[in-house]
């Protein structure tokens, strides 16, 4: 069949997890279509799944929703997936859906994802992960929202609740943070500042220090606006220690100290990340003049 212009184009996003890795899985994708610019979005997830298998179960989906002849652009933050379908499965297939070294995982996912993509023209794109781009984070969106879904239920409150606000502030890079620690009806204010130090690194070291200000054992809702910090500490950490603290990209992990001091300050409590997005925590305006105070006072 010849090709046209008139071929519907599309672009994909599509992102995939599980929390803990095995564990409740979930993924997500974002579709566009170009000329209209229409957008979907789709998601879904398994009980117990791998990263690996959501990340190519939301290419496949994806791909599933589009027409046979669609020319697809797919951008992807996980260079498993990229690289898989692009440069090693002409050789898994030669030996009969084996790897060099052995036995393919994933290898029905992967004979899926080859029938889809031999009837669609599909170009595949690597977009670094986390870095603001909006579809990118959309579909990290969907595929976090689908694992919550499926994690199993916690039956007691947390016996401390925390809440933390934190901005930088200052020529000098010294930036301030602000918790305030609520439980069983009284609250108490935490502040500090750190001295050169990024807005990431800043949400780290106040995590930490937070959490080595509680007793261990206890049980901890940590509520933050830090998509860096929230999502780090429950889908990526674990990966980044397995991978000798290299990224999915195959780079090193920035502000790894701080990571491994609040990875040491988590072991030791019972932590949640319970997401705020949607709404305004009571006192948040507040926390942010406590914050802001910190860094110029340089307490």
């Amino acid at each position: 069949m010849s090709r046209t212009s008139a071929e519907p184009t599309y672009e994909v996003y599509t992102d995939g997890g599980a929390d803990p890795n095995p564990g409740p899985g979930g993924w997500g994708a974002v579709l566009i279509e170009r000329s209209s610019g229409e957008t979907r979005e789709l998601s879904g997830g398994e009980a117990r799944a791998t990263n690996n298998r959501m990340e190519l179960t939301a290419a496949i989906r994806a791909l599933e929703e589009l027409p046979p002849d669609a020319r697809v652009a797919l951008h992807t933050d996980y260079i498993y997936l990229k690289k898989g379908i692009t440069e090693w499965l002409p050789s898994w297939v030669a030996r009969g859906w084996r790897r060099r070294t052995g036995k393919l995982q994933n290898e029905d996912l992967w004979r899926r994802l080859a029938d889809v993509v031999a009837e669609r023209r599909v170009s595949w794109h690597w977009v670094k992960g986390h870095a603001g781009h909006r579809h990118n984070e959309r579909a990290d969106e969907l595929a976090t929202a689908a694992i919550r879904s499926r994690s199993p239920k916690r039956a007691a409150a947390p016996e401390a609740e925390v809440e933390v606000l934190l901005r930088v502030s200052g020529s000098d890079r010294r930036g301030g943070w602000a918790a305030a620690v609520r439980q069983g009806g009284e609250e108490r204010l935490l502040t500090g500042s750190v001295e050169r130090a990024s807005a990431n690194e800043l949400d780290l070291v106040a995590a930490a220090e937070v959490l080595e200000a509680l007793p261990e054992g206890r049980s901890v809702a940590l509520h933050t606006a830090s998509d860096y910090l929230r999502n780090g500490a429950t889908r990526w950490l674990a990966a980044w220690r397995a991978k000798g603290w290299t990224t999915k990209a195959g780079t090193p992990v920035r502000n790894r100290r701080a990571w491994e001091r609040l990875e040491r300050a988590m072991a030791r409590r019972r932590v949640v990340w319970p997401s705020i997005k949607g709404r305004t925590p009571r006192g948040w305006k507040e926390l942010g003049r406590a914050a802001r105070e910190a860094a110029e006072d340089g307490r």
